[in-house]
């Protein structure tokens, strides 16, 4: 098969042909359609995620077709991967539905390889079928973008007023779910990037603006999706007392000291790991009632170091999607 190798930290990615994967007990042999482009993939390529395997194929926003299937799902079915590749299930954590923090789970397109590749293996209990009515394409973002942003809206309680920092992949999902429920978004950018603050108005976002900048009101809740730690206090200085500042990304540069007045107020500062089945299952039967509408942009499997420098620049507008056969 085709794939895009990973050799070490600092990339590029090397286009490869390798052996074909071979599923073992319990997994699926998966004829990859499409596979979304993550931030995580970056922080991979970068070093900033210790200990990927080595040599390493990227990818955990997978949609595939069954090849060989197993007793969940039959051959020629449509499932999703998500980051989220197996977990032991008798830690405390598994035991106690937190299977997110399991302290031996293994993550897609990084302790295994993931999509960016003709073919994949997945375990079966951790694969999902993909909604009716959404192309390959559509649907890849859900897997991590969608999936991720949703478990951090979760997090974030019943905020009504709901600020946005960094208007990208997961940003335009959960904006889309935030305003099926009824709640106010407010989009955080950086300075002067009127393209990121026009698509975050058209996906129901009610205002849009800079970052640094005070909002036109108090918040409830905070998401910060941008990898930048001086969010924090940020969003901190934007909500309201008993509010909440949710950090959605797997990784953030430092948060610089702020003072204990900004935290003061019963206002709550957590982050968010990973991802639960539950999670998936409860997204992905929510996503077509909302309707969520996913806004991507193809590149062929050998463009895909191309997708990961427009995403580190923030060119794209949505979600950058691989798709191996294009």
């Amino acid at each position: 098969m085709r794939a895009m190798v990973l050799d070490a930290a600092g990339g590029p990615l090397r286009a490869a042909d390798l052996d074909a994967p071979e599923p073992g007990p319990g997994e699926l042999l998966l004829e990859v359609a499409a596979c979304g482009v993550c931030r995580t993939d970056l922080h991979i390529l970068d070093g900033e995620l210790a200990e990927p395997k080595l040599p390493l194929v990227q990818g955990h926003q997978i949609v595939a077709r069954v090849l060989e299937g197993g007793e969940r799902h039959a051959a020629g079915d449509r499932v999703g991967v998500p980051w989220l590749g197996w977990t032991c299930g008798e830690c405390r954590f598994c035991r106690s539905g937190r299977e997110n923090l399991c302290d031996r789970a293994v993550f897609t397109g990084y302790g295994r390889d993931g999509g960016f590749a003709q073919l994949a293996v997945a375990d079966e209990r951790f694969c999902f079928p993909i909604p009716e009515g959404y192309p390959d394409l559509q649907a890849a973002p859900l897997l991590c973008a969608g999936l991720i942003g949703f478990r951090t809206l979760r997090l974030a309680g019943d905020a009504e007023r709901v600020g946005i920092y960094g208007f990208g992949a997961a940003a335009h999902i959960i904006t889309q779910v935030a305003r099926h429920e009824g709640r106010r978004v407010f989009a955080f950018t950086r300075g002067g990037d009127r393209a990121a603050q026009e698509f975050a108005l058209e996906v129901g976002a009610e205002w849009a603006g800079d970052s640094h900048g005070p909002p036109p009101e108090e918040l409830d809740a905070a998401l910060i999706f941008a990898p930048v730690g001086a969010l924090v206090p940020a969003a901190l200085r934007a909500v309201a007392k008993g509010g909440s500042v949710v950090c959605g990304g797997i990784h953030m540069s430092d948060i610089p000291a702020f003072p204990y007045e900004l935290l003061w107020g019963e206002r709550t500062l957590r982050s968010v790991a990973n991802l639960t089945r539950a999670d998936g299952e409860e997204f992905l039967a929510l996503a077509p009632r909302v309707p969520v509408r996913t806004e991507v942009e193809s590149f062929a499997l050998e463009q895909t170091n191309e997708a990961l420098s427009r995403l580190r620049s923030g060119e794209l507008r949505g979600a950058a999607v691989v798709v191996p056969d294009r």
